[in-house]
């Protein structure tokens, strides 16, 4: 696109991607021409380091990249699974109706997981069968909001007693500490099929 538009090129200040015009972090504001839009930065690292989010609080919409997916997150390639937590910690506070748009329709698959992790949620149940719905007539499933995120993802409910007794039943792990549940979880998924 650069060789045939003269375009601004947001994103992340640390991440040392080349074509970046405009190198943005915590707190700044990106000013999209031609469409009277600011969209606030939020620092999310855990997927990379310098990984962030968009945020317009007028129009609740959340561009999230690769940090929090409908139903899930995203793999720790160059953060900490601190870093992610704290990073899905900041995008839960945001408030509830806020769409979450994020970068891959994972959804279901994240679902089929979050399944395994609590399958006595009732929320989970009722939001795989709508989503699968979704999928089955063609409709994208994303946006997800963060008051449905908070209730049935996993990776924002990591903190949930039942979550770690799940994990300790099968083995995975034999703590209760917050960062190894999510750090286990995190593992888990990444080999799930």
């Amino acid at each position: 696109m650069l060789e045939r538009y003269r375009v601004p090129v947001f994103g992340p200040r640390s991440d040392g991607i080349a074509q970046v015009s405009q190198a943005l972090g915590e707190g700044d504001i990106a000013r999209v021409p031609g469409l009277s839009l600011d969209l606030r930065i939020i620092d999310v690292p855990g997927h990379t380091r310098g990984h962030i989010a968009y945020y317009s609080a007028e129009n609740n919409w959340l561009f999230c990249g690769d940090t929090l997916f409908a139903g899930g997150c995203g793999r720790l390639f160059e953060g900490t699974p601190e870093q992610m937590a704290n990073s899905l910690d900041k995008l839960a506070t945001l408030p509830e109706q806020t769409q979450v748009f994020c970068a891959h329709e994972y959804t279901l698959a994240n679902l089929r997981f979050a399944n395994e992790v609590e399958p006595d949620n009732m929320q989970l149940t009722t939001r795989i069968r709508s989503e699968q719905s979704k999928r089955d007539q063609g409709i994208p499933t994303v946006p997800s909001t963060i008051g449905l995120e908070k209730a049935t993802n996993p990776f924002l409910r990591f903190r949930e007693p039942h979550i770690a007794d799940r994990l300790m039943s099968r083995g995975i792990i034999s703590t209760r500490e917050p960062i190894a549940v999510f750090t286990a979880l995190r593992e888990w998924k990444n080999s799930y099929r």
